[in-house]
């Protein structure tokens, strides 16, 4: 009998991804935590990162930016406030987001810049760099720890 968790990722604006999975890993504040089948249930805040998952049928990663992780013993709900697939970041865009956040930080002594969110924009953008770059590897999701 093959144990896996049902995977559903809602942003306020879409369902974003739905499919069983073996195993989940995701951006936790308290830092980095993976759900396998018959978890103990907890709740934890999203920070920005990179959430990977590998299902039966298919492997993935997706960037996701703040929200909660509702985990139970046979279902992972992610409710985030932004959740892409690698094939919806705009590649292009992030890399622009990632310069200007970078002249924003350099600039902070020189002008009125609030640090703290030209730093969050650069996490977003270099994250996700960092997931579609993954993707487009096919290296995806070989973070996720392998179990019997």
């Amino acid at each position: 009998m093959s144990l896996t968790l049902s995977l559903e990722i809602v942003t306020p604006d879409k369902v974003v991804l739905r499919c069983d999975a073996a195993a989940v890993t995701a951006p936790g504040v308290a830092g980095e935590f993976t759900a396998l089948p018959l978890h103990v249930p907890f709740l934890s805040a999203l920070r920005i990162g990179s959430l990977h998952y590998r299902g039966a049928t298919q492997n993935g990663t997706v960037f996701v930016s703040g929200g909660f992780a509702d985990v139970t013993r046979d279902k992972v709900l992610i409710l985030a406030e932004v959740a892409e697939l690698p094939e919806e970041i705009d590649v292009d865009r992030a890399r622009k987001a990632r310069e200007r956040a970078l002249a924003r930080i350099l600039a902070v002594h020189k002008e009125d810049i609030d640090y703290f969110r030209a730093r969050t924009a650069l996490e977003r953008a270099v994250t996700r760099i960092k997931v579609y770059e993954l993707s487009a590897s096919g290296l995806g999701a070989v973070r996720l720890p392998r179990h019997a």
